[in-house]
């Protein structure tokens, strides 16, 4: 006889969220661990690969973590439940998805955009840490302003708003929001612990862990290199002679042709420096504003020519990582972000990019796929020009597409 099976990874807080009212609710399921082995079963029907994804008896299929809670709970026969958790009317219903959303989206991005790194899932970068830790702090204070005047997010009782949020939570009070987090949050902390104490999750998450220091980064320990073994000199008349044969062997590397500009009186290397360990807005941009020479630099708008055919932003991004890195070859000319912004399958790659010399090709032809992007230069004379430029090394505004603002997802930084 067939079952419903739901697929899951269980470190993740999804798939964790999604057993865990799965088993208050007693539903049978065929519970599946992805993690470490390839399910056919998984893998021929939900081709993005993620977790939680569920099948019912009858061949329904789902995936992406809301809808399954939502199925998952209409799978009850009882009716006062389903109703306390999903909203008893519109109104409710809405406020329900409203704080569920605002989890899984901002507050899940910015959390795990900033937890990932510190514990070297990904490479760090401080300024990809920073802007998560800012909006982090942005979508808390939301979350605290709304619980300092209630009990629980959306009524005087626990929904799936609370389960869900308090799910996404565990992670944060265990890495990040620590004892100084807490106390600058009583609401919230005040809030959570009261939702993981509640019959719903209170034997999944009832014995969560609280971080008393948040995590920090701790740059990795470079492995010592062995020295190879000296070797016993020559005699001088066999070096000598060895001497004109080895450097007729050894051809002379091409110079980069921007190396012709000869150096210019705008420190890079400390711009970069400057970017990196300093607020963008207040110090940043102002020291590169005024430092900048545009007889020696001049600065691109990139774009990617093909935003019709990206899907999912975290691909796009990894794209934009990509061709990052295959402009190694020209990195000590050139400086600049590309963000993504958008969302899954409706997503474009923009940025501003500062460039030695007053032509784009030199340096970005080192890239086999430089021209699969689009190159137009800025003045930054021009306020709207400096502006975009501001924004795209900022990332703290939206990017205007066609009249319309939309939201930077992510980003590479190229120094």
């Amino acid at each position: 006889m067939a079952q419903n099976t739901l697929f899951v990874w269980p470190a993740s807080p999804r798939s964790f969220l999604v057993l865990a009212l799965a088993k208050y609710l007693k539903l049978d399921l065929n519970v599946v661990d992805v993690t470490s082995t390839e399910n056919k079963q998984f893998a021929d029907n939900f081709p993005l690969h993620k977790t939680p994804a569920f099948i019912a008896e009858d061949g329904f299929k789902l995936h992406e973590v809301v809808a399954i809670i939502h199925y998952i709970i209409n799978l009850s026969e009882d009716e006062e439940l389903k109703a306390a958790l999903l909203g008893k009317n519109a109104r409710e219903e809405a406020e329900i998805l409203k704080w569920v959303s605002l989890t899984n989206s901002d507050f899940s991005a910015a959390l795990f955009g900033a937890v990932l790194p510190i514990i070297g899932k990904v490479p760090y970068n401080k300024k990809v840490f920073d802007t998560n830790m800012e909006k982090l702090a942005t979508i808390a204070s939301i979350f605290e302003a709304r619980l300092k005047n209630y009990t629980y997010l959306v009524a005087e009782r626990v929904t799936l708003a609370d389960i869900f949020a308090a799910g996404i939570f565990t992670t944060g009070f265990s890495t990040l929001l620590d004892a100084e987090w807490r106390s600058a949050h009583p609401a919230t902390t005040r809030w959570y612990k009261t939702v993981i104490a509640s019959e719903f999750v209170v034997e999944t998450l009832g014995k969560s862990q609280f971080i008393e220091e948040a995590l920090k980064y701790t740059p990795p320990k470079k492995e010592k290199k062995e020295q190879p073994k000296k070797e016993q000199p020559k005699k001088k008349e066999e070096a000598a002679a060895a001497a004109p044969a080895e450097e007729a062997e050894q051809p002379k590397k091409a110079k980069h042709p921007l190396e012709l500009l000869g150096k210019a009186t705008f420190a890079l290397d400390e711009w970069k420096r400057t970017y990196s360990n300093e607020d963008t807005r207040s110090k940043a941009l102002p020291w590169f504003w005024e430092h900048y020479n545009p007889e020696e630099y001049s600065i691109w708008k990139v774009g990617y020519k093909y935003n019709d055919e990206l899907t999912l932003t975290f691909m796009s991004n990894n794209l934009v990582g990509g061709f990052f890195n295959r402009l190694s070859g020209s990195i000590k000319y050139m400086f600049g972000c590309l963000v993504v912004y958008g969302e899954n399958n409706n997503n474009g790659i923009v940025g501003a990019v500062l460039v030695r010399g007053q032509d784009f090709a030199p340096a970005f032809d080192v890239a086999p796929d430089w021209e699969s992007y689009e190159y137009t230069k800025l003045d930054a004379t021009n306020e709207e020009d400096k502006e975009f430029i501001n924004n795209m090394w900022a990332w703290d505004k939206p990017v205007v597409v066609n009249g319309e603002n939309k939201e930077i997802v992510d980003g590479k930084v190229l120094k």
